[in-house]
């Protein structure tokens, strides 16, 4: 970093300095970023190859959006990269609870039972299935029944999944991403163990995974490993930072899609309609830059793991550890510090880097949230942000940056506002 940077937001050398230590350590635990990286590259390109991608393709129609020859190629284009038989993929899915949501309301009728087998699921699900708030028109109120059983040891508990399970259980649901709790993502080869089991006593049974963050962190996704359906956003890490809005939901079922797809829109009109707004460029491009983007964001969160394990606080997972997701939990152990964290990342955002987060009654969850998200696109946490929940044990969610050096930069103004702040000695830095 050099010296107009530390003027701009005047960060003390010995930071700057320390930083850059760091990140030559980093290289140790990154070397397989790049292969990683490469090999999705390659899966995209050759999607894009497979079905002949054509600038006619970024034209769009007008009315039921009838004809519309991008959109449906570029759900044959997912469909190859997530090795489905069929995919959903669309603008009127406004985020990744969105997708989940039609996803069980296409799946599940009333008198069906689902179970979430990696515990309680992310807030803003606690109020589609009807846990909390009053929300009407919720699964229960469906009169679709709920359980869920927790992580055991970070893993999904097979024992007692099988025990729980019923003539009246139609799907499980597994959340690789840890939301607002205190855990690591579930890697593939952990699912992967679990479906198996799963499966061997219960073939029949659906297995939805939300794979919200983790797409291209590693080379395999959930359908390669037994799953039914998965499902996303774009807004995250397929989304790269261009794309506008979205979600996606890919199955190794087409009657599946087809379910889901008629709760999207009607019965008898399912796929068939939908006008893209011109979008589908802008899909596809983020598409095709995703690889290279959830590189960048996995080795920063990595760099900020390092960081805050040397200072002694909590992280998960470790910095030498193997992610699964772009996420980096931190655990500050107080409000302040969570709130002063958000403001020094919104202070380094490409956007709206000078305004000030506050904690807000956010919609859809039940605590205050505080949330640095100066993004290109409007909760795309594929770009550099962190957030979290007012309540013990005080988490800071890190993820994203486009930039491993923007997430250098914001690092260095995390430290200095917290050496301002007094919660750490700038001594530790010398």
């Amino acid at each position: 970093m050099n010296n107009c940077f530390n003027t701009d937001l005047n960060i003390d050398i010995n930071i700057i300095n320390y930083v850059n230590k760091i990140s030559k350590e980093i290289i140790k635990v990154t070397t397989n970023l790049e292969e990683i990286e490469e090999y999705n590259q390659l899966k995209v390109l050759d999607a894009f190859r497979s079905f002949h991608l054509s600038s006619s393709d970024f034209s769009w129609t007008t009315g039921y959006g009838h004809g519309d020859f991008g959109r449906e190629k570029l759900e044959k284009i997912y469909a190859k990269i997530f090795k489905a038989k069929d995919a959903l993929v669309r603008q009127e899915i406004t985020c990744g609870t969105h997708a989940i949501s039609v996803a069980l309301q296409g799946m599940l009728l009333p008198g069906d039972e689902f179970i979430y087998i990696t515990g309680k699921p992310y807030d803003t699900l606690l109020k589609v299935i009807g846990l909390e708030g009053d929300e009407k028109g919720t699964l229960l109120d469906y009169g679709i029944k709920y359980k869920e059983v927790p992580l055991k040891n970070n893993e999904i508990n097979i024992e007692e999944v099988l025990s729980k399970i019923n003539k009246k259980t139609k799907l499980l649901a597994i959340q690789r991403s840890p939301g607002y709790s205190s855990r690591s993502c579930l890697s593939i080869n952990s699912i992967e163990y679990a479906i198996n089991k799963i499966k061997e006593k219960f073939p029949n049974i659906l297995i939805m995974v939300d794979n919200c963050y983790c797409e291209f962190v590693e080379k395999k996704e959930p359908l390669e490993v037994g799953a039914d359906i998965v499902v996303g956003s774009l807004l995250k890490n397929l989304g790269a930072g261009i794309t506008l809005n979205g979600g996606y939901v890919v199955s190794n079922s087409t009657e599946i899609i087809e379910q889901i797809a008629n709760r999207l829109t009607s019965p008898g009109l399912g796929k068939h309609i939908g006008v893209s707004f011109g979008t589908t460029r802008a899909i596809v491009q983020g598409l095709y830059f995703a690889p290279h983007i959830v590189s960048q964001a996995v080795k920063s969160a990595k760099l900020f793991s390092l960081c805050f394990e040397n200072l002694g606080y909590k992280v998960i997972p470790k910095y030498n550890e193997n992610k699964s997701d772009i996420i980096q939990v931190i655990t500050l152990k107080t409000q302040e510090k969570v709130i002063d964290f958000c403001r020094a990342i919104q202070q380094c955002c490409c956007v709206d880097s000078h305004v000030i987060p506050y904690p807000w009654d956010m919609p859809g969850y039940t605590d205050k949230i505080i949330m640095a998200s100066g993004s290109f696109i409007d909760g795309s946490s594929i770009e550099l942000s962190s957030d979290g929940p007012l309540r013990e044990p005080y988490n800071v969610y890190y993820q994203g940056s486009l930039s491993f050096y923007q997430a250098k930069i914001a690092l260095m103004n995390v430290l200095n506002s917290f050496v301002k702040k007094g919660y750490i000695d700038i001594n530790f830095f010398r």
